[in-house]
């Protein structure tokens, strides 16, 4: 069975293809001449996930997820949770992101924080949604240079390395994407 996965990010797309499987094909946008961007407007990760994922249904009637990822930083309200990419600027630029986000927690003892994916799926018109989350804390400073994103600030739980400073396989059996992608993967397993 194909599912269309609401992504062109070839890491998201292998991560995917190796917890979901052989049992089910993925397929991107692109591979379905689908180039235009995919809204993300809404003002939730939970919200962004399904509007993506609703795109796709209209578009095709075909079986699709899409998710949404953000960084959620205690001492400042969970920001910048939907915007993480864009928090400096819209350009999307990590670097900046970290930059800005290292000044807003300067002097700020509570550096807990959370990154979350949301997974939403329409499967026949039904939407089901699935979370994963990994906690830790913003270090003061970048170390490390594997991952993306943020992963040079974010030291999870339990951890004395960075996200940037684990190897792959390590970052992902715990991660965020990792453990809903996972949920994911049980789900559509289930239905065979």
């Amino acid at each position: 069975m194909d599912i269309i996965f609401a992504t062109s990010n070839s890491h998201k797309l292998n991560e995917a293809r190796g917890i979901i499987g052989d049992s089910f094909s993925l397929v991107t946008p692109l591979e379905l001449g689908i180039t235009d961007d995919i809204p993300e407007e809404e003002e939730t990760l939970e919200g962004n996930a399904l509007s993506k994922a609703q795109y796709l249904w209209n578009r095709c009637g075909r079986g699709c997820f899409a998710d949404d990822t953000g960084l959620e930083v205690e001492a400042l309200g969970g920001a910048p949770g939907v915007r993480s990419a864009r928090y400096a600027s819209d350009e999307c630029d990590s670097r900046r992101n970290m930059q800005k986000l290292i000044k807003e927690l300067n002097g700020i003892q509570n550096r807990k924080a959370r990154f979350r994916t949301v997974v939403a799926l329409i499967i026949d018109g039904k939407v089901t949604l699935f979370e994963g989350e990994l906690n830790g804390s913003i270090t003061e400073t970048p170390s490390g240079s594997g991952g993306f994103g943020y992963d040079p600030i974010f030291l999870p739980d339990g951890y004395t390395k960075t996200l940037a400073e684990l190897t792959s396989a390590e970052k992902n059996i715990i991660s965020h994407r990792g453990i809903a992608m996972r949920k994911l993967s049980d789900f559509l397993k289930s239905m065979l």
